[in-house]
């Protein structure tokens, strides 16, 4: 197989190879065969419960087989997954790919509205959820018409999976996660289905079919289902797995969404693949990780930035054992670079950052671990082709020159459900092959590696100067008082627009630090046509179930304020 000739090329990882050789098998045979390999194994630890992998498979295939025989699900059926991390879902997700299904994981945050979307559009009839979101799917199947009715919902409880010691908390374990919620009578009990241990028919998925469609919402309309593919999904979980040295011995803490595609690869399909044990934590909680990292001895995790930034500053960190951890990246928001080097000083770990979307099910980029650059999206990942090109004009631009990143590889998706038009717009014929237009802004350097700037829609336009806001907020962090921030655009009667921060203080400096104070320092430390001239102090900023700050409500709340709604 011919080696790549880009750039990057001489800083892929060490001991790993040039190019990837994906197995030829449905990800199904991941689970089966590390069941087969190491049948006694942990594969999950959920709080203080544990599940083989003999069990994990035992389960996934009793439940398949409900799956079939019970709901009539088919090959290529679509199947919904809504609940919380927990071992029920991976157990749902791999009975869906066992019953030759496509799995469709949705965001427990989303409410009765956005629920009938998934529904309808992915055409769903059978859905597995937790008893806490069972209200909601009722309301939202009560505004269908019967034709788009779901015919069999599954119900879990998150105690099922536990025996409900929770003695990694200090304190009692979450209401949610042992209440049970009253269910009615057409709905049916995870231990019912599992109770049946009927047996599913043969396993006839190959690469080509669908497995995975998550929903990405872009900038505009409704969400969309992306087409994924066995092989697509196999791509980044063989090749995350490479990238960050982990394999059967390797411990990951799974604490990012499920239902995310980062998470569903590094937290779930990658650690399957090498028969590798995850510790699962269904909430983020930064003392409860602390202590699941040391208890554990964790070797590999993989977050959002703002996880790490809420871990580093709890007061009971020199209590906690990090010294385990071999591996510790992710992307979905860069790392401010003051934390990072923070990171490196005081627990000698590289955050390495990775860039991915769901239409590339995860990473297309990945910082190499002999090599990574902060601030960066890192190089291409194997088999992948990137390059930045003129957004209006496509052509391809020179080294250090801002456009639209666009990438090429195995892993990027087969188009957008049922949206024929959204999918022509989303590729490109470059040199002869299809690429996909990511609608992010970027660099790439003179060593290849790639440099984000923003969402293409995503900047601020003060008095004819382009002002990217992640970069305003990766200089904010490098302040001693701000824990997080968000820059905005806001109103102002001589540039048009200026740039506004959105600022949470450390513990130490509230009620002590000034917007003034703020604003002074970004003047000293940042061009004068990018530094905030308005500052706003807030207890927090929103995020999304990911941990991504949602910019953009923020964005259109201020709008509000300035009366462009």
């Amino acid at each position: 197989m011919q080696k790549p000739t880009r750039p990057h090329s001489q800083f892929l990882p060490k001991r790993a190879p040039d190019q990837l050789v994906l197995p030829e098998t449905s990800l199904w045979y991941n689970l089966e065969i590390s069941a087969h390999r190491y049948p006694d194994k942990i594969a999950i630890r959920y709080l203080d419960d544990a599940i083989t992998y003999r069990e994990l498979e035992a389960q996934a295939t009793s439940l398949a087989g409900w799956l079939q025989q019970t709901a009539g699900v088919k090959k290529g059926d679509r199947v919904l997954l809504f609940m919380q991390n927990c071992p029920q879902f991976v157990i749902s997700y791999y009975a869906i790919l066992r019953a030759d299904a496509v799995a469709v994981p949705i965001n427990p945050m989303n409410r009765t509205e956005e629920f009938k979307h998934y529904v309808t559009d992915a055409g769903a009839r059978v859905a597995i959820c937790a008893d806490d979101l069972v209200t909601g799917v009722a309301q939202a199947m009560s505004k269908l018409d019967s034709a788009d009715q779901l015919q069999h919902l599954l119900v879990i409880r998150h105690g099922d999976a536990l025996q409900l010691r929770f003695e990694l908390s200090e304190d009692a374990p979450p209401a949610w996660l042992t209440t049970a919620h009253p269910l009615t009578a057409d709905v049916t009990r995870w231990n019912v289905a599992l109770g049946a241990e009927l047996q599913p028919g043969p396993h006839t998925a190959g690469p080509e079919d669908m497995a995975v469609m998550p929903y990405t919402s872009g900038t505009t309309g409704f969400p969309k289902g992306c087409i994924h593919t066995h092989r697509s999904v196999m791509h980044n979980a063989v090749g995350g797995a490479i990238w960050t040295g982990s394999g059967s011995e390797s411990v990951v803490l799974s604490v990012l969404p499920l239902f995310h595609v980062t998470g569903m690869q590094y937290g779930m399909n990658g650690p399957i693949y090498t028969g590798a044990t995850v510790v699962m934590l269904p909430r983020w909680d930064r003392e409860v990780a602390g202590r699941l990292i040391s208890r554990y001895q964790v070797s590999h995790w993989t977050n959002i930035s703002t996880m790490v930034i809420d871990l580093l500053a709890s007061p009971n960190l020199t209590h906690y054992d990090l010294s385990s951890l071999r591996y510790i990246g992710g992307g979905g928001a860069a790392m401010p670079q003051a934390v990072a080097e923070r990171l490196l000083d005081q627990f000698g770990l590289s955050y390495l950052e990775g860039y991915g979307l769901s239409e590339t099910m995860a990473p297309t980029h990945f910082n190499p671990f002999d090599r990574p650059k902060l601030q960066c999206l890192g190089v291409p990942v194997f088999n992948t082709d990137a390059r930045v090109v003129d957004p209006a004009t496509l052509r391809e631009l020179p080294p250090n020159e801002v456009g639209e990143i666009i990438v090429s590889g195995p892993q990027v998706f087969k188009g957008y459900w049922r949206k024929e038009d959204a999918t022509r717009e989303a590729f490109i014929e470059f040199e002869g092959r299809m690429f996909f237009r990511t609608g992010d802004l970027g660099r790439m350097d003179d060593e290849g590696y790639f440099f984000i700037t923003d969402r293409l829609k995503r900047m601020i336009n003060a008095s004819g100067f382009k002002v990217w806001p992640a970069e305003v907020e990766n200089l904010l962090y490098k302040h001693p008082d701000v824990q997080e921030a968000c820059i905005i655009g806001t109103r102002d009667a001589y540039r048009g627009e200026t740039v506004k921060a959105l600022v949470v203080l450390r513990a130490h400096a509230r009620d002590k630090t000034r917007a003034e104070d703020i604003i002074d320092w970004a003047k000293a430390n940042m061009s004068a046509y990018k530094y905030p001239r308005v500052v706003e102090f807030v207890d927090a900023l929103p995020k999304s179930g990911t941990g991504k700050v949602l910019w953009r409500q923020l964005q259109e709340a201020e709008n509000v304020r300035n009366g462009h709604a």
